[in-house]
């Protein structure tokens, strides 16, 4: 009868071991291991980002170099240096909007005015944004106004599901499409933001928010249907001439002399 094989010492403790780091899931080995040293694309935003409310210039390539990471990696991630720009940018944008909308209590076209109004004022008041805005306030402007950032399309789509959320509860009648409306209230927004940037106007916020609610009011006046531009309008100094009647004559009874009599 064969002796039963001996098994080396330590053999056993080996094997569960390595049964236990086989079973073990990735969290713990991550926390095992530790965190991995790699760099991601919001390390290099959110380096951006600070940089950015700091003062300094965006320049993508540093930004790279202090990351060490490859400049092509580097703006294979954000594309490029005006995109990066837009995305720190409306991320600002948008915390502020949120933030007015969430203190705004009211409803229908009064809460959408307030909450454009808290916003400008707010926006206009931001340090890091008006340093950016006079330090080059044509490209300041081009880039948060139009496609070349991504802060307009954003900016209209906020305030189109802010309509759109007062008209879903009955609290808003739009005059207007939604699209349109929001639109429209972007624009205006960004003329009164800009308005020292672009045109040196001194302009009164207050302004802004009674120019968004007399916009979704609706109230004007009623147009002329089409083909009738001209009716009922008189020639200046001239007086309209009264309507005439044609008469119709009867036809003549001949008469008879009073010898046929």
């Amino acid at each position: 009868m064969a002796a039963p094989s001996k098994t080396p010492a330590g053999t056993k403790t080996r094997t569960t071991a390595d049964a236990a780091a086989h079973n073990a899931t990735r969290l713990a080995q991550a926390l095992r291991e530790g965190a991995p040293a790699r760099v991601t694309p919001l390390d290099l935003y959110q380096l951006a980002r600070r940089d950015w409310l700091a003062g300094e210039r965006i320049d993508v390539g540093a930004l790279a170099a202090r990351l060490n990471i490859g400049r092509a990696t580097a703006f294979r991630w954000v594309g490029s240096r005006d995109l990066l720009l837009g995305e720190i940018l409306w991320s600002l944008c948008d915390e502020l909007m949120q933030d007015t909308a969430a203190r705004q209590r009211g409803r229908g076209a009064q809460r959408v005015a307030a909450i454009c109004e808290s916003a400008i004022r707010a926006l206009v008041a931001f340090e890091p944004l008006r340093r950016f805005v006079r330090s080059d306030p044509e490209y300041a402007v081009r880039l948060l106004t139009s496609k070349l950032g991504p802060v307009q399309a954003r900016a209209i789509e906020r305030v189109r599901d802010l309509l759109q959320f007062e008209t879903d509860r009955g609290a808003l009648s739009p005059p207007l499409a939604v699209d349109t409306l929001a639109y429209l209230i972007v624009r205006l927004c960004e003329s009164f933001i800009y308005a020292e940037a672009t045109s040196d106007q001194q302009v009164d916020v207050a302004d802004a928010g009674l120019a968004i609610e007399l916009l979704l009011s609706g109230k004007v006046m009623p147009r002329r249907a089409p083909g009738m531009k001209n009716a009922g309008k008189t020639t200046p100094g001239t007086a309209a001439k009264p309507k005439t009647t044609a008469r119709t004559s009867s036809p003549a009874t001949p008469r008879t002399s009073r010898s046929q009599r």
